[in-house]
């Protein structure tokens, strides 16, 4: 019998768990899935936006392969510490898979960034999806009047939308309590989200975008001479030769230049071809607005500064500029990639394939792609790991890995903890007269999974 860990428990590792086990070269494969937190599904419930239902209803396909036979959940178990090192974790099991993400955000890297109000959209994301590692204060929106998001991806617009939008359409989800009374008490009244380059190179999808345009009692609008600095936008032959997402996000975005702004409304409005240059700061210490250069397309693709410069007020500014790889402790590392060093899967140290060690997911091609796009990565990983499967599984192992977890002193979370954590989560929803209601925060978490013993 080989037995492989997975180590994160959201798309990439459950993709690579379900590759493994449903297979038929090599029989008799058991899978222990390992997470730091006690909640599996990683991005998928702690990433996507609450009112996105259809994408969190992935959950339900992943708790499928999760509930297979041969594979095992252990949540609430941290590799890489003094408890449970990579090389400690490599003796329990024949092979170790690593799918842990990119869990850091990228900064802009001008003055001004460390102002109070200036956070990262991950961080923001955290905070509304109740992520037990933030805290129910960590964000307060008295007195923000306007906001400004840095970047034009799918998570630029969920911030942008889940702060412009009204909170009753927000409580059927499974937001936390404390998150929705945050948002009821701003006095936000415009959003703008803040692009670098122009509409044509955006990459947010045109779903996520649509969106945008139809929440009620808001505007949407848009600048049609800066979306005409696009190539893309003024010639039909150019934006014929874009990719089919671009070019229909160019069509959206001009379809809302005839858009006007109306009294009293709520506002998205969506800048292009700026650059952040510095934060700008109040007497207070806090953030005030953001200056912006002027871009223009140079004609490769990119875009150069053009030295005219405009100013936007704001008490927030979330940037949401990309995600980062994080070394994990005892493996290999590429600091410029953000990435683990491999060759179709396997851990690359020193050149050299490192022995029943596998990496798949964003910390083994960088922050690319969208959920789907984890499948084939993870199956190209298995197969890796398969094919040497003759000579790891030679290795004696020193028993039931559950056990010299629990000797190390750490407590995991197993399926039925999980189930608990739901049951508990649905009991807190039918309370507030909501629906389930995450629980935020690693006590609650804990309590709610040990009711399961």
């Amino acid at each position: 019998m080989l037995r492989v860990a997975v180590v994160g428990s959201g798309p990439s590792g459950v993709y690579a768990a379900q590759a493994l086990v449903q297979q038929r070269e090599v029989p008799g494969v058991r899978v222990d899935v390992l997470d730091r937190l006690p909640c599996p599904y990683g991005l998928v419930r702690y990433g996507v936006a609450p009112d996105h239902e259809k994408i969190k209803s992935l959950q339900g396909s992943l708790r499928t392969v999760l509930e297979d036979e041969r594979i095992r959940f252990l949540g609430n178990v941290e590799v890489g510490g003094d408890r449970l090192t990579t090389r400690r974790l490599l003796e329990l099991y024949h092979a170790v898979v690593y799918c842990v993400g990119a869990a850091r955000d990228r900064t802009l890297g001008i003055p001004g960034e460390e102002l109070a109000g200036v956070r990262s959209a991950t961080e923001f994301v955290s905070w509304y999806s109740a992520h037990p590692d933030t805290a129910a204060d960590d964000f307060d929106l008295a007195g923000v009047r306007s906001a400004v998001v840095i970047g034009a991806g799918n998570v630029a617009v969920d911030v942008t939308r889940i702060l412009a939008r009204a909170v009753t359409d927000l409580r059927p989800t499974d937001m936390p309590e404390p998150a929705l009374g945050v948002l009821a008490g701003s006095g936000l009244r415009e959003v703008a989200m803040v692009a670098r380059r122009g509409p044509s190179q955006g990459r947010f999808t045109t779903k996520e975008l649509r969106e945008l345009g139809t929440l009620p009692g808001v505007d949407t609008v848009v600048r049609a001479g800066e979306l005409a600095l696009d190539p893309a936008y003024a010639d039909p032959a150019a934006a014929a030769a874009l990719p089919a997402v671009n070019r229909r996000n160019v069509e959206v975005l001009r379809d809302w230049t005839a858009h006007r702004p109306r009294e009293g409304a709520r506002r998205i409005t969506l800048r292009f071809f700026l650059r952040p240059v510095e934060v700008l700061g109040g007497p207070d210490g806090r953030v005030s607005g953001v200056r912006f250069e002027r871009t223009a397309p140079d004609g490769h693709g990119g875009v150069s500064g053009t030295g005219a410069y405009e100013d936007l007020g704001a008490e927030l500014v979330l940037r949401s500029v990309g995600y980062q790889g994080v070394a994990l402790p005892g493996l290999p590392f590429d600091v410029a990639r953000g990435t683990v060093p491999h060759a179709a899967g396997r851990v690359l140290r020193d050149g050299r394939v490192s022995r029943g060690e596998y990496v798949a997911g964003w910390i083994k091609r960088g922050p690319t792609g969208v959920i789907g796009t984890n499948r084939p990565c993870a199956k190209e990983t298995a197969s890796s790991l398969l094919q040497d499967a003759g000579t790891l599984a030679g290795r004696e192992l020193p028993g039931d890995p559950l056990d010299a977890l629990r000797a190390a002193g750490l407590s995991p979370v197993l399926w039925p903890g999980w189930l608990a954590i739901e049951t508990a989560e649905s009991s807190l929803g039918l309370s507030l007269g909501r629906r389930s209601v995450k629980i935020p925060d690693w006590p609650g978490l804990l309590a709610a999974a040990a009711t399961a013993e």
